[in-house]
């Protein structure tokens, strides 16, 4: 990526402070059970952790920690590849699974490199955000023939994540006073995906981030993070960057904008961002959680009444979705559709 191109820089407002910060982080959940009553602690923490952060990291997860290993080296291995490697499986408007190295972020361009993958595949997804168009298309994962088995390792790891994903959305339907199967029934056609995130050593940190701020669009975010550390959290109580501090076999957990849709503003999704530095690359491997294409997403009824009623309109997941996704290859005029155009004022 050499020097800092200017389709790197952020706004002035927007760049990161390089000085060292030591400020509360986001809470530590342990999952484990060793009694049938703790279940109602385990719920509790989570919903505190829903509603004062957003984020909160996990250990005990489920996640066998030697697969946990195996897909970070996995994908150092992909990204260590020559470019012209890497860009034989890269993605387009056309195909968006694969690996893309400039993609943006509130109009401003990334300092990463991604490789994404659907955990169902094919998926279908709505043909364009018209409301009006039913066309559908496919969409189908492309995998590079090297790294040697970085295909299986992806993919086994996508799937004990999922599992960790669907118990986390269980928890949390717990917490909002909801039966424990009450999302079930949104992710039968899910376009979940799972993405390797690269960040190379920036020459320039203080002017480029490795994700611009934003929000996640889905119901849950799930990250493993490297010892480099960079992902950083806006802290609700005063707006403060909260550093997201690498724990040892721990994973981080958002709420995305669905569960805050879904709750009726009781959980919020939060902004956040990623930070580079000039010496040490980072690796990050997310995984969203996305519903199916045809879901309505609005508040849950159970949660809406008389003295709280609906703060959102229905919108239909697909078609934000691929609204959304446009500005992931050019720089648009306008801001990228987000959950608050769906605000009831």
């Amino acid at each position: 990526m050499g020097e800092v191109d200017q389709a790197f820089i952020q706004s002035i407002e927007h760049r990161t402070n390089l000085d060292t910060i030591e400020i509360e982080g986001i809470p530590l959940i342990d999952l484990s059970l060793s009694h049938t009553t703790d279940i109602n602690v385990l719920v509790s923490k989570i919903g505190t952790a829903c509603k004062n952060w957003g984020f909160f990291q996990v250990i005990n997860h489920g996640v066998p920690l030697e697969l946990l290993e195996k897909i970070k080296v996995a994908a150092k291995a992909f990204f260590d590849q020559t470019m012209e490697e890497k860009r034989n499986v890269k993605r387009d408007e056309v195909n968006p699974m694969g690996y893309y190295e400039s993609e943006h972020t509130k109009n401003v361009r990334d300092w990463k490199e991604v490789f994404d993958f659907l955990i169902k595949d094919p998926s279908f997804l709505p043909a364009s955000p018209e409301l009006e168009d039913d066309e559908m298309r496919t969409l189908s994962n492309q995998w590079p023939e090297n790294p040697p088995q970085f295909r299986e390792v992806c993919q086994e790891y996508a799937r004990e994540v999922e599992k960790l994903g669907y118990k986390l959305l269980e928890l949390i339907s717990l917490s909002l006073g909801l039966p424990s199967n009450r999302f079930n029934g949104y992710f039968e056609d899910q376009l979940s995906r799972m993405r390797l995130n690269h960040y190379p050593p920036c020459p320039c940190p203080e002017l480029a981030l490795g994700v611009g701020r934003h929000k996640d669009a889905g119901a849950l975010t799930i990250v493993a993070q490297d010892d480099v550390g960079g992902l950083q959290v806006k802290r609700k109580s005063d707006g403060v960057w909260a550093p997201v501090k690498p724990t040892s076999n721990a994973l981080v957990i958002n709420v995305g904008d669905i569960i805050q849709v879904w709750s009726n503003e009781a959980y919020e999704s939060v902004e956040h961002r990623v930070v580079v530095n000039s010496e040490r690359e980072r690796f990050s491997i997310p995984i969203f959680i996305f519903p199916s294409h045809y879901v309505m997403v609005k508040p849950l009824e159970e949660l809406v009444n008389e003295g709280n009623p609906p703060k959102y309109k229905p919108y239909n997941f697909g078609k934000f979705n691929v609204a959304r996704n446009r500005s992931n290859y050019k720089k648009l005029e306008v801001q990228n559709i987000q959950i608050s155009d769906f605000k009831i004022i």
